[in-house]
């Protein structure tokens, strides 16, 4: 059970195990784009071309649904990035069910830990394997591997790296649940745990009061998508948004607070509390994602000003 690319890897990786996949179920087909064109998920598109019977609830209590699920007979379930399941289902198999999860749980249980991880600035973070119950990301624990989080990583590097590990993972979950060796461990419940909430269109805008490394962290831990935001206005008024991708931080003893310095080339620099963050890829809202010499090139940002 799975929707994004992350879940692809594991779908893959139990197939080239050797394990028998009886069925695949993932969200129905969505209207994505500007022509809205229904789009198939990527669990979809890897079921189809291997010939995996699929099913696509619109909703998971629905009792044809059940059924028909009941009717694939698997031993167990294996849940990767797809939707909070009720009882009826992931109680169903002998086996039970259980989820990969890209963080060190019980550390940022929620739907975005990648994201949040690199935005508070963790230098640790990996993948678990747990028992799914009735509450959220706290079943008991399977296995666990860790990776370093790099200052050069962004969701993106971390995503493609966990993706990888979280597919051998549950090779080996299921090779040690099948051969029953593994002993689920239970999670602790009563220890204060960074969370992973699900991150909105208003949590992106950079918050420019931070410490620049602060910032830096923030700008990673969302790109390259959904992206932090800024808006910037001209001297006529009028307020440009952008998504930011890449920038760098400098320390300085008596930064300009909230100034843009740039040389209107390949420079763009914003003051901060303690030194100055520079711009170095970007994407102006309607336009597309450009380094920060190419912006300037088609931009002169002379008496702008950012918006804190």
């Amino acid at each position: 059970m799975g929707t994004p690319d992350f879940a692809v890897a594991s779908l893959q990786a139990i197939q080239l195990a050797g394990h028998e996949v009886v069925g695949v179920v993932t969200v129905p087909d969505r209207p994505t784009g500007r022509g809205l064109k229904l789009t198939a998920s990527p669990v979809k598109q890897y079921a189809l071309a291997h010939s995996l019977p699929l099913l696509q609830p619109e909703k998971l209590r629905d009792p044809l649904f059940q059924e028909a699920l009941r009717q694939w007979e698997a031993d167990i379930f294996v849940v990767v990035a797809f939707r909070m399941l009720p009882q009826s289902v992931w109680a169903m198999p002998p086996m039970g069910t259980f989820n990969l999860h890209a963080s060190l749980l019980p550390r940022y249980r929620g739907a975005a830990p990648i994201n949040w991880a690199i935005i508070n600035g963790e230098t640790l973070t990996g993948v678990t394997t747990f028992m799914l119950n009735e509450r959220i990301d706290e079943g008991s624990i399977l296995l666990q591997q860790s990776t370093p989080i790099t200052p050069d990583d962004t969701a993106e590097t971390l995503h493609d790296r966990l993706a990888q590990m979280g597919s051998d993972l549950v090779v080996q979950t299921l090779d040690g649940l099948a051969a029953g060796t593994l002993v689920p461990t239970p999670q602790p419940l009563d220890v204060p745990t960074p969370p992973a909430p699900k991150i909105f269109k208003a949590d992106c805008a950079v918050n420019w009061n931070l410490p620049g490394n602060r910032i830096v962290d923030f700008v990673r831990g969302l790109s390259p998508y959904p992206a932090a935001t800024m808006l910037m206005a001209d001297p006529q008024g009028n307020t440009h948004s952008f998504k930011l991708y890449q920038v760098a931080f400098s320390p300085c003893p008596s930064p300009s607070y909230g100034k843009i310095i740039t040389d209107n080339k390949t420079s763009l620099k914003i003051g901060v509390g303690d030194g100055f963050v520079s711009i170095l890829n970007l994407q102006l809202s309607g336009k597309k994602r450009m380094t920060i010499a190419e912006f300037l090139r088609g931009c002169n940002i002379t008496n702008w000003e950012i918006i804190m």
